[in-house]
């Protein structure tokens, strides 16, 4: 599915004002952890989708840098996809609103 500019953008400022505590990981594009020493380390999730990795298989990897590094773990952030969930968000509102 392409999308324009103006349809991303509203999509962003849609999905900037959802709650990221729980989310399908189909729907993250990357993961950033901060540490205890000010650190940062990023998984990005696209990227690895990109070289033919498995949602489930991401989730694991995640999962494992998680629990292998929790006492040093302060923050994670999940940044959304985008366009994913405008891909599986936007057909199902089509339906919805079609006929109105």
């Amino acid at each position: 599915m392409l999308l324009d500019d103006d349809f991303m953008t509203r999509w962003e400022n849609i999905v900037n004002d959802v709650d990221k505590d729980h989310c399908p990981i189909s729907c993250v594009k990357k993961v950033i952890f901060k540490t205890h020493d000010r650190r940062q380390k990023s998984i990005n999730l696209r990227t690895l989708r990109k070289q033919g990795i498995d949602d489930d298989s991401i989730e694991a990897a995640v999962s494992s840098f998680i629990s292998e590094n929790e006492e040093n773990i302060v923050s994670m952030e999940l940044v959304l996809d985008v366009e994913a969930i405008a891909a599986a968000v936007q057909p199902e509102t089509d339906k919805l609103l079609k006929g109105m």
